[in-house]
């Protein structure tokens, strides 16, 4: 399995978002674009319209473990950052689910074959 750290600073997060790679789904959308960190980082948003503190920190966990699932099971080639944007949706939907989805998109912006 491979590790990744988290984003952190405002200006990554602005980076992904004008020059990245992106998928959207009702869900979740995907950002990914490549690095010269030498290890994946992530990074997640989730804004107010998702709903209160509870819905959110749930949304967070859930493509949280939705991520870690699709870094078991499948190789990523390169070093990548990804942000993952929380959709209304996202509360309603299984780890499972949303792994497929996950997995979907970061074979759509060709980070995983």
């Amino acid at each position: 399995m491979q590790k990744y750290i988290s984003l952190n600073q405002n200006k990554d997060f602005l980076r992904l978002y004008y020059r990245g790679k992106s998928c959207a789904r009702p869900a979740v959308v995907v950002y990914a674009m490549k690095n010269r960190a030498g290890i994946c980082r992530v990074g997640i948003t989730t804004s107010k319209k998702i709903g209160n503190a509870v819905e959110r920190n749930r949304s967070r966990r859930v493509i949280k473990a939705a991520f870690t699932q699709v870094l078991s099971e499948n190789t990523i080639n390169g070093n990548w950052d990804f942000v993952f944007v929380a959709r209304s949706k996202t509360r309603y939907v299984k780890s499972t689910k949303l792994a497929l989805i996950i997995k979907e998109c970061l074979e759509q912006t060709g980070v995983i074959k």
